[in-house]
């Protein structure tokens, strides 16, 4: 499996636009910035996207433009799901594959497009190209919100999406001793926003969960850039 971050950044992404703060001007001046948060996972020539961002045409066009066998959401805000129209006219439209309540909003927005929607469970797994796959319940109040854990051949990674530190107990124990944890990490430790994580929350969970990788997304422009453990647009990671 390789799994690449095509994004991680919150929904204004980074550089905000009109803001001339220290980390939207570091992004200017060096021609670098953080897109909204996504990951394309491949595995035996076949690709899956986890969110469909509004930055999706740039962000598959950077990944050198993969076919994409199937679409996860993680819930029904702007910056993970408005980006899926991007494939009209551009590839047969990729199946979705999202918990029912999620399907049932996001699905109504493009239901312009023909394709093929599979509601999931949380804690039930299934299986996609030889990837199993569980969604487990978050918090990001009041969205309905899933993450995802991906596993094959004896590698686990979790995907948390967007969530504050209020994680049920039963999706807790779904990341226990993960090969690599993404996980929301919206602003710094000094800061507190009730749907999200801070840096200090993420860095404190990842540690209790025993994570042999962790790497924190959905990072907004107000994050300084030299912190541990922030991911990076573009970074991969393979577990053979």
């Amino acid at each position: 499996m390789k799994f690449t971050l095509l994004g991680t950044g919150d929904a204004i992404g980074t550089p905000k636009i009109g803001c001339d703060c220290p980390q939207c001007t570091r992004a200017k001046t060096a021609g670098t910035g953080r897109l909204r948060s996504s990951i394309l996972i491949e595995k035996d020539g076949h690709h899956i996207l986890v969110d469909s961002t509004p930055d999706l045409r740039q962000q598959l066009l950077r990944a050198g433009s993969p076919h994409i066998d199937a679409v996860i959401w993680t819930h029904g805000h702007y910056d993970h799901f408005m980006g899926f129209g991007e494939f009209y006219r551009v590839q047969k439209i990729p199946p979705v594959y999202a918990a029912e309540p999620v399907l049932r909003y996001c699905g109504e927005t493009f239901r312009f497009l023909n394709f093929d929607r599979i509601p999931v469970e949380p804690y039930v797994p299934f299986t996609l190209f030889g990837i199993t796959i569980t969604p487990f319940i978050v918090k990001h109040p009041p969205a309905y919100t899933c993450g995802f854990l991906f596993e094959a051949g004896g590698k686990r990674i979790g995907y948390t999406s967007d969530t504050n530190r209020d994680i049920p107990k039963q999706s807790l124990a779904l990341l226990e001793n993960l090969d690599l944890l993404l996980l929301d990490a919206l602003v710094p430790s000094h800061m507190t926003i009730t749907k999200h994580m801070n840096y200090l929350d993420a860095c404190t969970l990842a540690e209790s969960l025993h994570a042999k990788q962790f790497r924190c997304i959905h990072i907004s422009h107000v994050m300084p850039w030299e912190y541990p453990h922030l991911a990076r647009d573009g970074e991969t990671f393979e577990f053979p």
